[in-house]
């Protein structure tokens, strides 16, 4: 579907099947007509921010007149305004540069899908049938401010829990500030995040290592080699465009200096494709080939001079610790041969300046802190910690100090946010008398992403009373009794806290692009009037989220001596430069264990499923076009090809090539993969570029209720994954499961290709592939 043809129907059919369907036929029916040809004027642009993901991009929007034919009571009318047509990179935010993902590109559709959510409803019956009644906002709100104030004499701090997603969450933003103001002065406890493809880990590490727990910001455009342990950093990790954008200056920016990829990862991903060598280790065994580097350039003296000093002392304890990771020892555990380990550690030295990451897989696994301290005594040993061309941590804004919000630990990092959940999930299966009482939700579906083990869907709805923020019903918003749509972020204000991406700070902030379309309104002004509603009134500096921003962003120098600093953060959507001392938010950073963080022995990763039983690894990875699937309702991203396999609206499975012949798999062939905790069936895509002992899978897609374009539309890793968490961080070990793979037929159509059809037995000549 293009994406004229997309807004005509979000025009017609959309609004109307949307309106109906709340049970009111006399409400107002809004047609858009958003055509060049149709309405004649000029096109303009506004700031704005991405919000698919936690990169922080800036945006510009392209808006224009455009009519709306409302009928109301058989009476039609004409309403004129201006209204968003394209999106574009924001040229001036330091993140992006004027770049923009596919996934960015398609954020237009969350404001026109035909399937979002109008007007506030309430349950009309059983939980997760997806049948409810609209309401007026005043009743709405009326409700829940009456559970709230029941809450008053409930004599735990978790009987109102808010559960928030990825992007509503981080205490660095300016809306996961005020719900934790919300919350502390209500008395209840920090919001539980989660987030399947968490990188707590080396936030955790990099606490550790450095003093920083934050991801790191990477000079890749002044790099001239680049290492990468399971980090898809031009795909999905981090943030994605800041560093495509990085990566293609290290490339072809410099004349006559041309920078070097290694990826190590067991499924080759985007990067990877992109990668001058791919080199696959056994999972849960990169931070050994990490030290086994590490190793050489120490026995060779190879360290940089970078290194020397200060930073030089800090690793000399680690030269006796070292003596395990010699080339032979690393071969024994990796697979990577010595001859190997050695070659890459010199050319790492000799191509100087280099810098090594971590992400993904690597991080998903039993012993993956000592992955990410592994990666950073390497970056320590070359020299890249906070010099041109290595990795650098992005000032970040104090939010709650510009707001003069007061001081409380948020649900930080070192608790473990995905054991959080699954704390929640245990103790409302037990009927605990700590379970909450009241749940909001706010930006996410852990009904959806959580492992499908922890029985999160089940312990929800043991919850008396849910109220969710969702613009779209999905597996967790289904379950919700009271369900206030928050408006799209292109009728909102909008703001961002980058957490890394650039090597100054950024601070991103948009006013609306155009009018709402429908009865929303946005969540932080629903929570400050709930705040002042309440019987016992949470007390909240601001009137609106609009002061909160107001008031924030003045603590920030304007870039003119007689300049406003709110005024032009409001022309270019976003405010960057350095931050004043007053209100750096500095994270908080580990207890080191010694010099550097001295690393942990490794110990093997640990795998749930028996060997014997279920040989193979299984290697869940985020949907270069969904991610964890949050995304899967919007039919751009549905019909965008994956740039390795070509396949579109579908799941699948990739498979070694000798282990499909092996097993007598075919492209095409469904199989069935079995884990201890469930068993799933796709079709099989052959590639040589992932491990003979691996089979991966993307996440994304499975979901049985998320808008016409993603309800039962294919398979989701998540129902066979095994319910393990990383020790010490409390993150999912997605990573970590064994399971067994069967052939079960011939294909059948399952597995959508760009170039038309599907594979089909001998259909593997098509011109895409």
């Amino acid at each position: 579907m293009d994406r004229r043809s997309f807004i005509k129907l979000t025009a017609v059919s959309g609004t109307t099947a949307a309106l109906t369907s709340c049970g009111n036929p006399d409400a107002a029916l809004v047609r858009f007509v958003p055509a060049e040809e149709i309405v004649p004027g000029i096109a303009s642009w506004k700031p704005s921010v991405c919000p698919l993901c936690a990169a922080g991009c800036g945006l510009t929007v392209r808006v224009m007149d455009a009519d709306y034919d409302v009928v109301r009571g058989g009476q039609a009318g004409v309403v004129r305004i201006m209204a968003a047509k394209k999106l574009e990179g924001g040229p001036e935010n330091p993140v992006n540069q004027g770049k923009l993902c596919a996934r960015g590109q398609a954020a237009i559709q969350v404001t026109y899908h035909p399937d979002r959510i109008t007007q506030p409803l309430k349950r009309a019956g059983a939980r997760g049938d997806g049948r409810y009644t609209a309401v007026s906002w005043d009743d709405a709100l009326t409700e829940l401010i009456a559970k709230l104030d029941g809450l008053a004499g409930a004599g735990t701090q978790r009987a109102l829990t808010y559960l928030a997603g990825s992007v509503a969450g981080p205490a660095r933003g300016h809306r996961g500030a005020l719900v934790d103001a919300f919350l502390a002065g209500f008395g209840a406890l920090p919001a539980t995040t989660f987030e399947l493809f968490s990188d707590d880990v080396l936030r955790l590490a990099n606490g550790l290592s450095f003093g920083r727990e934050q991801l790191p910001t990477f000079d890749l455009a002044n790099a001239r080699s680049v290492i990468s342990f399971g980090a898809d950093f031009l795909g999905t990790w981090n943030s994605p465009v800041s560093q495509s954008v990085a990566y293609g200056r290290m490339r072809q920016g410099r004349p006559g200096i041309r920078g070097a990829l290694i990826q190590v990862e067991a499924r080759m991903s985007q990067t990877g494709a992109n990668a001058d060598e791919w080199v696959a280790a056994r999972p849960g065994t990169e931070g050994v080939l990490a030290l086994g580097l590490a190793h050489v350039l120490m026995s060779e003296s190879l360290r940089s001079p970078a290194a020397a000093g200060d930073a030089g002392a800090r690793i000399e304890g680690w030269s006796t610790g070292l003596a395990a990771y010699a080339p032979a020892q690393v071969e024994t555990l990796t697979g990577v041969a010595a001859a190997r380990v050695e070659r890459l550690a010199r050319q790492l030295a000799e191509m100087s300046p280099s810098v090594a990451m971590v992400g993904g897989p690597p991080l998903a696994h039993s012993n993956a802190l000592f992955t990410a301290l592994a990666v950073n005594a390497l970056n320590a040993l070359l020299g890249s910690v906070g010099m041109p061309g290595g990795l650098f941590f992005t000032p970040q804004f104090g939010v709650a100090v510009a707001g003069k919000l007061p001081a409380r630990p948020a649900a930080g990092v070192t608790t473990g946010v995905a054991t959080s959940l699954e704390r929640l999930a245990s103790d409302l299966l037990a009927g605990a008398p700590t379970s909450p009482q009241l749940l909001i939700v706010d930006g996410t579906n852990p009904v959806f992403s959580a492992p499908k083990a922890w029985k999160v869907g089940e312990a929800l709805a043991k919850v008396p009373y849910i109220v969710s923020f969702g613009g779209f019903l999905d597996e967790t918003s289904g379950l919700a009794d009271l369900i206030l749509p928050d408006h799209s972020f292109l009728e909102a204000w909008v703001e961002s806290v980058p957490e890394s991406g650039a090597v100054v700070g950024v601070a991103n902030a948009a006013p609306p692009a155009m009018r709402p379309l429908h009865d929303t309104r946005a969540t932080p002004d629903v929570l400050l009037e709930v705040s002042r509603r309440l019987a016992r009134p949470v007390a909240l500096p601001w009137e609106s989220f609009e002061g909160m921003l107001t008031t924030t962003f003045a603590a920030l120098p304007a870039s003119m001596p007689d300049g406003d600093t709110w005024t032009e953060v409001q022309e270019r959507g976003g405010w960057s430069g350095a931050i004043p001392v007053a209100v750096l938010f500095t994270p908080p950073a580990a207890q080191a264990e010694g010099p550097l963080a001295a690393p942990q022995v490794f110990a093997e990763p640990q795998f749930d499923g028996d060997a014997q039983q279920f040989p193979l690894h299984f290697l869940p990875y985020p949907s270069s076009a969904f991610l964890d699937g949050a995304l899967a309702h919007l039919p751009w991203l549905q019909e965008m090809p994956d740039p390795l396999t070509s396949a579109m609206w579908s799941t699948w499975v990739e498979i070694n090539t000798v282990t499909a012949e092996r097993s007598g798999i075919r492209d095409g062939d469904v199989v069935e993969i079995t884990s201890p905790y469930g068993a799933l069936r796709a079709a099989a895509v052959i590639s040589p570029g992932i491990a003979p002992d691996v089979v991966a899978m993307p996440a994304g897609q499975g979901h049985t209720m998320f808008t016409r374009y993603a309800s039962g539309r294919g398979v989701s890793p998540m129902e066979i994954l095994a319910p393990s968490t990383v020790p010490g961080a409390g993150t999912v070990a997605w990573a970590a499961t064994r399971v067994r793979m069967a052939r079960v037929g011939d294909p059948d159509g399952r597995l959508i290709l760009f170039a038309g059809g599907s594979r089909e037995e001998g259909d593997h000549e098509h011109p895409h592939r």
